[in-house]
């Protein structure tokens, strides 16, 4: 019966044990043969003696038998002393990429370009399992507050956020879009009585960006509730799904975590993360600009640059790089967000908000207009007509509960928990403007 790397090295064996997995190393020691033997719980140290050790390649699939000894020099403390092994499937010697190596000297173009063999790399699979992490607490919170878990159509026939930044595709004898959101459809279900709904799917943006922050297909972590009373909700909300995050990443990858140097937040301290309304949040960034290095000039909008002095004032003053700025004026919003009169009579302010961590806008979200004449009267403001919004006037003229919603890159929260350097990384296949394979 096959056994995992991890049993042995924490000593829950006694006597013979076969292990199986990959040749990750391969080192020749006078008459024997050290092989480190990799699967998915971490490698193990193997010793042959020449006169037993078949022709190895590295990331050939072995299998191989021996009795467990300690060893303060093996890896974990602990080796195998090899029996009898055998080679399942034998890897081609010329490698096009170094499995082993060290991904610092290693390009992130040769990383991707080699995609199928370099996320053999336990550093680089490791993302993976934090990832995992992510999306299973995101989830379980989710269904701890009773919201229920949808799956939704990615072909539609046009944008919840109007027409641009659309991949087209051919459907049958018409055109129809790739998916810029769920929005539309959690709203329908919201209104259908389940009131509170959330999805973990792909979404596709059409836009020409080549960043360290952007990607064309990324996994949106979506949330709709109904019955809210403003975005504060939504914070509240999010809030809760990231200190469960947070939680449950120090539970189960604190050696991923560990792998990239990096640290997770304290989860208590995410309730401590301040909510800054978009007019004040300009001026700290700006504040902050002047106090950096060369002095700064005055931010004239939430920009990258401003994500990152906004983190860096959180975590001084409160604890933690994460902030929510709310109260985006309304040119910075779709048509369909709710309006917010801060005693102006204008209402030229909105119920919206961005999340930010470690320098980074993870989230975007906000309470959506849900009145069916409200909504009539808006759409003229922004060269929109009835017609061009049908379903969504029908979703609002048959009764629609106040409500709102937010999406999480999944994507940049792994890269920001981790402190990748880009978010490609933080896709098992990245799509870019260049990139469609593997």
């Amino acid at each position: 019966m096959r056994t995992l790397a991890k049993d042995i090295l924490e000593g829950k064996l006694t006597g013979e044990a076969e292990v199986s997995g990959w040749v990750h190393r391969i080192r020749e020691l006078g008459g024997i043969t050290f092989v480190i033997l990799r699967d998915r719980s971490g490698v193990l140290q193997l010793v042959l003696q020449d006169t037993e050790k078949p022709s190895l390649t590295l990331e050939s699939v072995i299998r191989a038998r021996g009795i467990p000894a300690l060893n303060e020099k093996a890896p974990g403390g602990t080796e195998l002393r090899v029996t009898s092994l055998e080679i399942i499937s034998r890897a081609a010697p010329d490698l096009p990429y170094q499995v082993n190596g060290d991904l610092a000297k290693i390009g992130l173009e040769s990383i991707l370009d080699n995609r199928t063999l370099s996320l053999r790399n336990p550093k680089i699979r490791s993302i993976f399992k934090v990832q995992a992490t992510i999306i299973e607490a995101f989830a379980a919170y989710l269904r701890g507050q009773d919201f229920t878990e949808i799956k939704t159509s990615k072909l539609v026939a046009g944008g919840t956020e109007g027409g641009t930044e659309l991949f087209e595709v051919e459907y049958f004898d018409r055109k129809v879009c790739l998916a810029q959101s769920p929005q539309y459809y959690k709203e329908t279900m919201v209104a259908s009585g389940l009131e509170r709904v959330f999805e973990i799917a792909p979404a596709y943006r059409a836009e020409k960006h080549d960043t360290p922050r952007h990607l064309n297909e990324y996994v949106s972590l979506d949330v709709e509730m109904g019955f809210i009373e403003s975005e504060k909700d939504l914070i509240e909300l999010e809030k809760g799904v990231l200190s469960n995050v947070f939680e449950e990443v120090i539970r189960k990858n604190s050696n991923d975590v560990a792998a990239w140097n990096s640290t997770v937040p304290d989860p208590a301290l995410v309730s401590k993360a301040p909510t800054v309304p978009y007019d004040e949040a300009m001026k700290i960034a700006t504040s902050e600009a002047a106090k950096s290095k060369g002095g700064g000039g005055k931010i004239f909008d939430i920009n990258p640059e401003a994500e990152r002095f906004l983190c860096t004032w959180a975590g001084r003053e409160h604890g933690i790089e994460l902030i929510f700025v709310n109260q985006f004026p309304r040119r910075h919003r779709p048509f369909y967000t709710y309006p917010l009169d801060l005693g102006d009579g204008k209402a030229s302010s909105t119920m919206s908000f961005d999340c930010l961590f470690r320098g980074l806008e993870i989230t975007t979200g906000g309470k959506r207009q849900h009145d069916y004449n409200a909504f009539l009267e808006v759409l003229p403001r922004f060269g929109l007509k009835p017609e061009d919004m049908e379903n969504y006037i029908t979703l609002l003229k048959y009764g629609c509960p106040p409500h709102g919603g937010f999406a999480i890159g999944c994507e940049r929260l792994t890269q920001k928990i981790l402190g990748l350097a880009n978010v490609k990384e933080a896709s098992l296949f990245p799509r870019d403007r260049k990139r469609v394979l593997p």
